[in-house]
């Protein structure tokens, strides 16, 4: 409903532990791997917006053959427009050599794309430009397969200063100073280390230079490679790679902040970042789905064997809740429970707003991704209504007549689609007041359900900004004529940034931050925003780890409820006529709703990592100072 959270980067990685001809055989194509992957790919695309990419890699082939091939896409249709690039290169083989359409090892030698090992990614870019160059899987290649690095992955590093410069220091010259190059060529550099110790033990064997390749392959211990690459890395990841020789992994960051799971069968590894779009492309049961362990790496050999290998000291769990609340896909069936949860157990805050008039109530939801939450509204509701229409009965001592008995039992909530969004409509008017009075049209609102006397509540997933709120979606209802309008947020008061892969970086964007200053100035407490500030740039460059969250200052003074009143006051404009409300889910419903994923940094402030802190500092101080960029 108020400005959309965009969504943050998937990844998708295919294993194919038989022959090709296995799958030509029992699936009529050698195609198999790259079928999939366009089904995890597109499966995943509410991940990404901004780019898709595909690497494969073919383990048997002659030297002086392409065995690695990579396309990557920027347009507005990312995912159609690779895999259409890569059937038209593959149409293009078989018109030509229209004799081998049934040979696989021929297939497997000269069609691109062809092979045993896929990585995939959909990229939402959280900062920089929408570039080609910035679109994964990362390339590191090398005239020797076991030091061709591929990468991709689900991430954000809150130091990367800090990283490229120990690059520096490991008298490297990176040509770029973004977390992505910067983690591959920290890959690639202790990768190449572990090649030069293995050289040198294979040349002790006995071992000529060419007879070494094989040698080096088989002993290339990935997750040393990991353990000393990621030493020092501070972020949310779930870091995907490929090595020309074969060699995979994904290694998933110490605090389960991004997601990743795994299934595994004695045809196939694959990898995703959502599980139903494992279950969907593969048919398989929900159980036999893993999630990768936070802090390890998941590992497989050239040979097929895989592992789940500890790389960093695990941290307490702290998996990204707004997975839960809004990115991963609701098909999954704990997060459709969690969903519907979140709009249960914020419902008696509600019932508590409209004073427990359900019958003069109309609930609905905006946007479709809010459907689900409301959903659990709907049954919380339902089960009030039920315990009331009881009371009513009890109350009568059984001296009610069939007719009122009757009608009281026909009692029903409300439960109405209020607005339906219009496709069609663009805002492509740059100029605030025209772009404002087309903002006010995107939706169109059923007419006929609303009555004067009515409260309407609409819930939403989030709220984050609030502009959209303000400019269009409250003065639409408002035209339905409603007693009181309650805005219901499935989600707690969002506070804090985000710097662990969403795009949410800086703290004057929120409106729950705009309403703690207006707190702040009404009660004549503005002097703790100086405070905070002091505090926050004496933190600025020190090594200490002990980093202290002073953001929070901002908001002790107030209760939640506080907040949210003034955000209310905030959003409702002179020209509203009903009354307006805003209910935010609390903390402790949250952590109810979705018990296995605790981060909840952007609502509290407490950040899983010493760099989340660093950035929430970083974002005040900018604030602060009037600088319009990112605090990472």
């Amino acid at each position: 409903m108020s400005d959309a959270i965009k969504h943050e980067c998937g990844i998708a990685m295919v294993r194919l532990k038989k022959p090709l001809q296995y799958y030509k055989d029992k699936y009529g194509t050698a195609f198999y791997g790259v079928n999939k992957m366009y089904l995890l790919m597109e499966k995943q695309h509410n991940r990404g917006q901004d780019g898709a990419g595909l690497a494969s890699i073919k383990f048997n082939v002659e030297p002086g053959t392409r065995y690695i091939s990579r396309i990557r896409s920027n347009q507005s249709q990312p995912i159609q427009d690779i895999f259409g690039k890569i059937n038209h290169r593959i149409n293009g083989v078989f018109e030509e050599n229209p004799d081998k359409v049934d040979d696989v090892n021929w297939q497997e030698e000269n069609v691109p794309y062809i092979g045993n090992l896929f990585l995939g990614h959909v990229r939402y870019g959280t900062f920089g430009k929408n570039s080609i160059e910035s679109v994964h899987p990362f390339l590191r290649q090398s005239n020797w397969k076991h030091q061709s690095l591929i990468v991709a992955g689900n991430f954000n590093m809150t130091n990367s200063k800090h990283l490229l410069n120990d690059l520096i220091e490991l008298g490297q010259h990176p040509k770029e100073s973004t977390d992505t190059v910067t983690i591959l060529e920290k890959i690639g550099h202790f990768l190449q280390s572990e090649v030069s110790d293995l050289y040198l033990k294979a040349k002790e064997e006995g071992f000529n230079k060419k007879d070494a390749s094989p040698y080096i392959e088989e002993h290339l211990d990935i997750q040393r490679i990991l353990k000393r690459s990621a030493k020092n890395w501070d972020g949310g990841y779930a870091m995907a790679g490929m090595l020309g020789h074969g060699d995979a992994f994904v290694l998933r960051d110490p605090s389960a902040i991004r997601p990743a799971f795994f299934y595994e069968d004695d045809e196939v590894v694959v990898v995703a970042s959502e599980r139903p779009v494992i279950q969907t492309a593969f048919n398989v049961d929900i159980d036999s789905i893993k999630e990768i362990e936070r802090g390890h790496a998941l590992i497989i050999k050239k040979n097929g064997q895989t592992s789940m290998s500890p790389i960093l000291e695990q941290r307490p769990k702290k998996a990204c809740s707004f997975e839960r609340i809004y990115f991963s896909r609701g098909s999954d069936a704990s997060i459709y429970e969690e969903r519907k949860n979140l709009g249960k157990y914020v419902f008696p805050e509600v019932l508590k707003s409209i004073d427990s008039d359900i019958e003069n109530s109309v609930f609905s939801y905006i946007p479709n991704t809010a459907e689900t939450s409301f959903f659990g509204m709907m049954e919380a509701a339902e089960d009030v209504l039920n315990q009331q229409k009881t009371d009513a009965i009890l109350a009568g001592g059984g001296k009610l007549s069939k007719e009122k008995v009757t009608e009281i039992l026909s009692k029903r909530p409300r439960f109405e689609k209020i607005a339906i969004k219009d496709a069609k409509l663009r805002t492509f008017i740059t100029d605030d007041s025209s772009r404002d009075d087309l903002v006010a049209h995107v939706y169109d609102i059923t007419y006929g359900v609303v009555k004067p006397t009515d409260n309407l509540v609409i819930i939403d997933d989030s709220i984050v900004r609030g502009t959209t709120l303000k400019k269009s979606i409250i003065k639409i209802l408002d035209r339905l004529n409603p007693k009181k309008i309650v805005v219901v947020s499935s989600a707690p008061q969002i506070r804090y940034p985000d710097c662990y892969g969403i795009d949410m970086a800086k703290i004057n964007d929120f409106i729950a931050f705009k309403a703690a200053l207006e707190l702040l100035k009404e009660t004549n407490q503005y002097h703790i925003v100086d405070e905070v500030y002091q505090k926050c740039k004496q933190q600025e460059n020190s090594e200490d780890k002990d980093v202290i969250n002073y953001v929070k200052e901002i908001y002790a003074p107030f209760t939640d409820e506080e907040v949210s009143e003034k955000i209310a006051q905030m959003l409702k404009t002179a020209e509203i006529k009903a009354d307006v409300e805003v209910i935010f889910q609390p903390v402790s419903g949250l952590h109810k709703a979705c018990p296995d994923n605790l981060g909840d940094w952007y609502f509290t402030g407490d950040y899983p990592t010493d760099g989340g802190h660093r950035v929430v500092n970083q974002a005040f101080i900018n604030f602060y100072e009037g600088n319009d960029k990112r605090a990472y």
